[in-house]
């Protein structure tokens, strides 16, 4: 695990994978909506899908994350990603509807996140591991608003005419497009280099108590990730902000259509634009910001809850442009530093792939939560301004919190940066 492997040719396919992986998952975001709004579904309906998109990484942490650190993870990444195609083919043949295929694709996500978080932790030593987590964020971030404007281009008017043969439901051709980016994604895994790094799964009995024991082997780790300084302060940050983010992608939406009467794909494409600030935030962070200063960044969380609600009362696009893309460049650069801090704590407390499905576990049990509360927001007939009044109301009190708590823990220390890691750090047996 040395920097020459981190930069050679085999890692690029594994950002090349990692992006056409999410673009396919966002394009399928988009498309599913619209089949919902073609289906008259209610508009209550809308979060039941990023619901079911995430909720198998809530359910199925305990053994994704073993299974990773097991067996080859570029294998299983390619098994995922095959998964993911076969959700869309069933979609496409009419034999499941748009939440139970985005259930499917959630589960596959959720066995590729630890795989793919996982081995570059293992390629990449602690001092480069900020800059990496930017690439890998950057492209995931690319591809949401790569996918974002795609998907939104795809349902528009002008590719009404893209419809499926006859026989099957009027699914629109995006579908396709859908699943040749999975595939893609597949063959490119099979040129992803395996880092050789495996980790027994523990003796835990067979059967029954397999399933049981690796559950409490999961509670375990959730104690010890939660109480370490370091792990637990990265992860407060990274949980509230995944959980807001996902719910501000529908609030967006619907904001851009209420306030700037867009269409729901001229949205989506504007949607992009907090992406294309994520992506410029991720970069500046890689570039500027070291694993042992993250926390020194927690202000901008702050900044960013004071932003949320100030986008709701804008009318123009003129003024939404740039507010949209400070609220990408606060995030992204707050949480890149974050997502490297608890990598790396994790991979020295953990491995791997215990630690990234506790990670996803924590993020996506916020993300539930968050939905289901703006699913509840949606059927009581609340406005889009009071919504996100609300959620930068939320960001701006729990960093304020964050913030406070680990100014404590300076005020104690006489220190507020954490310890330099040092480029030895590895993962401890499991």
């Amino acid at each position: 695990m040395t920097a020459p492997i981190a930069r050679s040719s085999g890692l690029a396919a594994l950002l090349a994978a990692q992006f056409f992986s999410a673009l396919a998952d966002h394009v399928l975001l988009i498309v599913a909506i619209a089949l919902l709004v073609q289906q008259a579904w209610s508009e209550a309906w809308t979060p039941a899908l990023k619901i079911a998109l995430v909720v198998a990484y809530v359910v199925f942490a305990p053994w994704v994350g073993p299974l990773a650190d097991a067996i080859a993870k570029p294998r299983l990444m390619m098994l995922t990603n095959a998964l993911k195609a076969a959700a869309v083919v069933a979609l496409f043949a009419g034999l499941v509807n748009a939440p139970v295929a985005m259930l499917l694709v959630g589960l596959g996500a959720a066995a590729y996140a630890p795989a793919k978080y996982g081995l570059v932790t293992e390629l990449v030593p602690p001092s480069r591991l900020v800059a990496a987590s930017a690439w890998l964020e950057g492209l995931t971030v690319c591809a949401a608003l790569l996918g974002t404007v795609l998907g939104g281009l795809l349902i528009g008017p002008h590719f009404a005419r893209w419809t499926v043969p006859a026989g099957f439901e009027a699914l629109p051709a995006a579908l396709l497009v859908v699943l040749q980016f999975y595939a893609i994604a597949a063959v490119l895994n099979l040129v992803v280099p395996d880092s050789g790094v495996r980790h027994r799964i523990a003796a835990v009995g067979s059967g029954w108590r397999w399933g049981t024991g690796l559950l409490r082997d999961h509670v375990q780790a959730q104690t010890r990730l939660w109480r370490d300084p370091q792990a637990g302060l990265s992860m407060a940050v990274t949980v509230l902000l995944w959980g807001v983010a996902a719910t501000l992608q529908f609030v967006v939406l619907r904001w851009a259509q209420d306030a700037l009467d867009l269409r729901l794909d001229e949205a989506a494409v504007l949607q992009g634009i907090v992406a294309v600030g994520v992506v410029l935030g991720a970069a500046g962070a890689g570039r500027f910001v070291r694993l042992h200063s993250a926390p020194r960044w927690l202000p901008l969380g702050i900044v960013l809850g004071v932003l949320v609600p100030a986008v709701a009362w804008i009318d123009t696009m003129t003024l939404a442009v740039p507010a949209l893309l400070l609220c990408g460049i606060c995030a992204g650069w707050l949480i890149v530093p974050m997502n490297a801090l608890l990598q790396h704590r994790g991979q020295v407390l953990l491995s791997t792939g215990r630690s990234v499905a506790v990670q996803h576990f924590n993020e996506n049990a916020s993300v539930l939560l968050t939905l289901a509360a703006y699913a509840v927001m949606l059927a009581c007939g609340w406005s889009t301004t009071l919504t996100m009044v609300v959620l930068g109301g939320w960001i701006t009190l729990s960093l304020a919190a964050v913030a406070g708590c680990w100014r404590a823990t300076w005020r104690r220390t006489g220190d507020a940066s954490m310890p330099e890691p040092q480029p030895g750090d590895a993962a401890r047996p499991a």
